[in-house]
């Protein structure tokens, strides 16, 4: 039995295909089925179920698999230990961030880490919080930055900043005269909101109290995009809550159509997280100080402000 076989299994069950599992291996499918054969004929067993479409594991074959991903993590521990004793940030990466952070905290983040880190591979995929959550549990992610609490004991989280929420409003708005708005002002408004899937779009519902949602006369809009929602209601009305640090993508025109919330703001926590069981420290570490290297220091502050739930 080889640490490659148990890696091949892993990857069979995280992407519930031989073809795909091969070519994220950068093996050939041959040769990964090879593998994975070798392996039940070594001890007896059918580790997965080729009969059925996506491919599946076998009741003994799924303990299998969760004994294999045991067991991969904690050889990784051998080089994290080489690495952490050679002082040295090298290696990959994956990192998975929710879209309505991702544009405004990233492009600054990657620049700094690539400068300093030369021989770091960053690897970047944009996910809801529930798909990140699932990658960091298969193995697919090594990290993810998104917003918690998230009370999941298989998941560590490390707060990073308290970002504010602020309200974006339409010149139509009797809301527009206001300097600053609270929470119930917002019950009579039309709020465009981001699709279903989305932790903000629970955040803003929590603070609005309210089942109003994007549904106009004759429309209903998805949308993952904070832009769109800027653009909405630009364009047709309403009101829509940003993240803080989405202001600075504003123009000046747009920027008028921010107000503040009356203390205690409400505010998301973002965090850094990982499986329990993560081992890339020296990574994490870096990653964690660059972000807060940009991040401003009221921002870092948890007093005096009002986390909402997603």
């Amino acid at each position: 039995m080889t640490l490659v076989q148990l890696e091949y299994i892993v990857a069979v069950d995280t992407y519930r295909s031989f073809v795909t599992a091969a070519d994220k291996c950068f093996v050939t499918q041959p040769t990964l089925s090879m593998q994975v054969q070798k392996l039940e004929e070594l001890i007896s067993v059918k580790i997965f179920d080729r009969s059925k479409q996506p491919v599946s594991p076998t009741e003994i074959g799924a303990q299998i698999i969760a004994q294999a991903r045991i067991i991969l993590q904690e050889s990784g521990k051998i080089k994290e230990l080489i690495s952490s004793q050679q002082q040295d940030v090298l290696g990959e990466l994956r990192i998975g961030v929710i879209p309505t952070v991702a544009p405004y905290l990233l492009p600054e983040v990657i620049s700094a880490m690539l400068d300093k880190y030369p021989e770091l591979k960053l690897l970047i995929w944009e996910y809801t919080t529930e798909d990140i959550i699932h990658h960091l549990k298969t193995g697919v992610l090594d990290c993810g930055i998104l917003a918690t609490p998230l009370t999941d004991p298989n998941i560590t989280e490390i707060p990073l900043y308290y970002e504010n929420f602020v309200s974006y409003i339409s010149k139509s708005s009797k809301l527009y005269k206001k300097k600053a708005v609270d929470a119930e002002d917002l019950n009579d408004e039309n709020i465009w909101l981001l699709n279903e899937g989305h932790c903000m779009r629970n955040q803003v519902l929590n603070i609005c109290r309210s089942t109003k949602n994007n549904r106009l006369q004759g429309l209903e809009y998805n949308t993952g995009s904070v832009e769109t929602l800027v653009r909405m209601v630009d364009l047709n009305g309403g009101a829509t809550l940003l993240p803080e640090l989405a202001i600075a993508e504003l123009n000046a025109k747009q920027t008028s159509k921010i107000r503040h919330f009356k203390s205690p703001e409400p505010v998301r926590e973002i965090s850094l997280v990982t499986h329990k069981n993560f081992i890339k420290k020296r990574m994490l570490n870096a990653l964690k100080e660059e972000i807060l290297e940009i991040i401003p220091k009221a921002m870092k502050q948890k007093k005096k402000k009002d986390i909402v739930g997603i």
